[in-house]
């Protein structure tokens, strides 16, 4: 009897360890394989052409190039099945001076998939539309004009010169222009309700939840309008300006005067900038 306790005893010692070892090794019940499914697509398109994409969950990263053409690059993911991934579709239209990029779900269908968008077009273009809805919004080293919105996430331009409107609803907008100068001329009605909303700014940055960042020149001219509901405003550039009792709404010169310069925010904070050069 005693033989057989000290036996199951050390048998009970030796298994506890290996059944923990187990235990540590096996993968979570709740692990989800990633699956990805990668687009690419090259197309021409010449400098100062228009170029449009439209997301819905996912970001979109554009780059300005030394090419005459657009490259595409999105990857499409889920947690979910083969099947989600393969209901959601991404379409580009080429057209004589214009190529358009969009991402389509199913009608009514709750499907989880991220499309996220990497795109090289010309350094000179016209970027009538760049939206998504769950996602930031990245754009650098591009110079002429365009329209950039999401609602959930920030939206950051950096290295720019042009005429630009940016535009979130819960997220930070942050633009970064070299000048204001090198516009291709009037936005199309495709340039979307921040562009109109902006009228003749030549730089508009709004948001509702978020911050608002702008980093000019040294030297550059502009006509500030700036307001803010809960948050306040500060500049780094030489401004002469006329503040509201509550220092919530601005409006004055930059410099010697110029464009308008349209900043607008809700909950959160506007700062001017001076960007610095890259050495």
């Amino acid at each position: 009897m005693k033989t057989n306790v000290a036996s199951s005893a050390r048998f009970a010692a030796w298994l506890v360890p290996v059944a923990l070892l187990l235990s540590a090794l096996a993968p979570p019940a709740t692990a989800q394989r990633l699956l990805v499914e990668s687009y690419e697509r090259t197309v021409p398109l010449p400098p100062g052409g228009t170029f449009s994409i439209s997301n819905v969950n996912g970001s979109v990263d554009i780059e300005g190039w030394d090419r005459n053409e657009v490259q595409v690059s999105a990857r499409k993911m889920t947690s979910g099945s083969a099947e989600s991934l393969q209901q959601v579709g991404v379409s580009l239209d080429a057209a004589p001076g214009s190529v358009s990029v969009a991402t389509h779900y199913p009608e009514g269908s709750g499907v989880e998939v991220n499309v996220e968008f990497h795109v090289r077009v010309p350094a000179r273009v016209r970027l009538a539309s760049v939206t998504t809805i769950n996602g930031s919004v990245t754009v650098h080293d591009v110079s002429g004009e365009g329209s950039l919105a999401t609602v959930n996430g920030n939206v950051l331009l950096a290295r720019a010169a042009g005429l630009f409107s940016a535009r979130a609803t819960n997220g930070n907008v942050t633009l970064e222009m070299l000048s204001l100068d090198g516009g291709l001329g009037p936005l199309p009605v495709s340039a979307g309700a921040a562009a109109r909303d902006s009228g003749s700014a030549a730089v508009s940055a709004q948001t509702v939840n978020g911050s608002v960042i702008v980093a000019l020149p040294a030297g550059v001219g502009a006509e500030l309008d700036a307001r803010t509901s809960n948050g306040d405003f500060s500049s780094d550039l030489p401004l002469l300006a006329h503040t509201s009792s509550a220092g919530r709404a601005i409006r004055g010169r930059v410099g010697a005067g110029g464009p308008l310069l349209l900043l607008r925010t809700v909950n959160g904070p506007i700062r001017l900038r001076i960007s610095r050069p890259l050495v």
